[in-house]
């Protein structure tokens, strides 16, 4: 089977409502049947089980179980309080809200629609009632949820890490300056938005009400300080990290704020459990085929086509944006990182790209991808809980998109801007 047959059934299954991870899979055992033969069907399960077993992908439903335990024990209402009563004064101020409850619930979750369907449930009716559009709304719930995938720990950036046998933690680093100058142009976009079109204060201003809501939600303040100084001081790694995350959400919300209760737990198990067989079956089923391309030497063939093209590494990174831009239309992110980043790696080595400065130019794009029609995972489920069209909501979400994509550019042709802290901290 050619790699453009193999890319062609592909899409043909995905066109016609086939699970991404299950296309992968019946692509993958086709082109090795086709290729090797029958006899390498038993080695099927093994390719399987080999690629989805890797040590650091266990931090993913880690993270994802840390996160489904947050929405469930007041963890991210106490979060909400806390932004509301930091920025609310601002007009527009409850967006803002939303942006900054954002970067909060990001340090925990790593995941951007565990973000959107958690905290958009709160934040988007409560928006409607404050008399914002529900497209607007729902487009600052969906952009702001993709910080997510930038601000440390993120589940795209792990699967990156084992991908392209790069730094989990040089990663995280990489990500906190580009994600929370993300978050902050998404603040000034929303206050000119709200100057514009006269949308609402929230409330005034009070340091008793801010003094409150931190103490409330003070001991939610301790999840990011126990993962990410533990991670960041070389005390644990990140799969541990999404260890600590776990037992710290059990603590804080079962012992601490006692609205833990067992039918609460388990939900969240439940909806853990449900999001990491969703991934963890497409690293599994990208595994297959992993080994046919490589084989097949497609990813060395491809870095002789574009060497021959341009040595430039920026030219070369423009083209790869362009490429991930393109993918990211039409795949998951994490299908996205598991199918493509194996193939790209021997261009990005070939060309001298630091490979924690392409992570997080591929993890920004593959965001930008969560926004953008026709697969749209984040958008798509913020428009369904601010019941709006998908298509009013995007005419609102290109500005945000926009901000997204300013830092892309930024993070590709200034490197320094998300690895000056990997340099101060671990040197190069």
């Amino acid at each position: 089977m050619s790699v453009a047959g193999l890319l062609l059934l592909l899409f043909a299954l995905v066109a016609i409502d086939v699970p991404i991870a299950v296309a992968l899979g019946l692509v993958g055992v086709a082109a090795i049947v086709l290729t090797q033969g029958t006899d390498m069907l038993a080695n099927v399960a093994l390719v399987m089980f080999d690629g989805a077993t890797k040590f650091p992908l266990i931090a993913i439903p880690l993270f994802i179980f840390a996160g489904a335990i947050m929405n469930s024990s007041g963890i991210s209402r106490r979060l909400i309080a806390f932004a509301s009563a930091l920025v609310g004064f601002v007009r527009g101020g409850l967006a803002m809200v939303n942006i900054a409850t954002s970067l909060f619930f990001a340090e925990i979750s790593g995941s951007a629609v565990a973000d959107v369907a958690a905290l958009g449930s709160i934040l988007i009716p409560a928006m409607k009632r404050k008399g914002y559009p529900g497209p607007f709304a729902a487009a600052v719930t969906s952009s702001s949820a993709t910080l997510a995938v930038i601000i440390p720990p993120s589940i795209p950036m792990i699967l990156y890490a084992v991908m392209a046998e790069s730094s989990v933690v040089k990663l995280f680093v990489a990500g906190i300056v580009p994600g929370l100058l993300g978050g902050l142009l998404m603040m000034a976009l929303a206050y000119w938005f709200a100057r514009r079109r006269d949308y609402p204060v929230e409330e005034t201003f009070a340091l008793a009400r801010l003094w409150a809501a931190f103490k409330d939600a003070a001991w939610a303040f301790v999840m990011p300080l126990i993962i990410l100084g533990g991670i960041f001081g070389g005390l644990v790694t990140a799969t541990e990290g999404a260890g600590l995350a776990v037992v710290a959400a059990l603590v804080i919300g079962g012992l601490v704020y006692r609205e833990l209760t067992w039918p609460h737990l388990r939900a969240a198990m439940v909806e853990g459990s449900v999001q990491t067989a969703v991934v963890m079956l497409l690293v599994a089923a990208s595994a297959l085929v992993g080994t046919y391309l490589t084989e097949a030497q497609v990813p060395q063939r491809l870095a002789a086509a574009v060497i021959g093209l341009t040595h430039n590494k920026w030219a070369v990174l423009g083209l790869l944006n362009v490429f991930f831009l393109i993918a990211g239309l039409f795949l998951h992110s994490a299908a996205a990182i598991i199918l493509i980043v194996p193939i790209v790696m021997p261009v990005v080595q070939a060309v001298g790209i630091d490979p924690v400065h392409f992570g997080i130019v591929v993890t920004l794009n593959l965001g930008i991808g969560q926004q953008t029609p026709p697969v749209a995972s984040v958008l798509v489920t913020a428009c369904s809980v601010a019941k709006a069209d998908i298509w009013e909501v995007s005419k609102v979400n290109v500005y945000f998109i926009g901000v997204l994509f300013a830092v892309l550019m930024m993070v590709t042709y200034l490197p320094e801007s998300a690895l000056a802290l990997v340099s101060l901290f671990y040197g190069r």
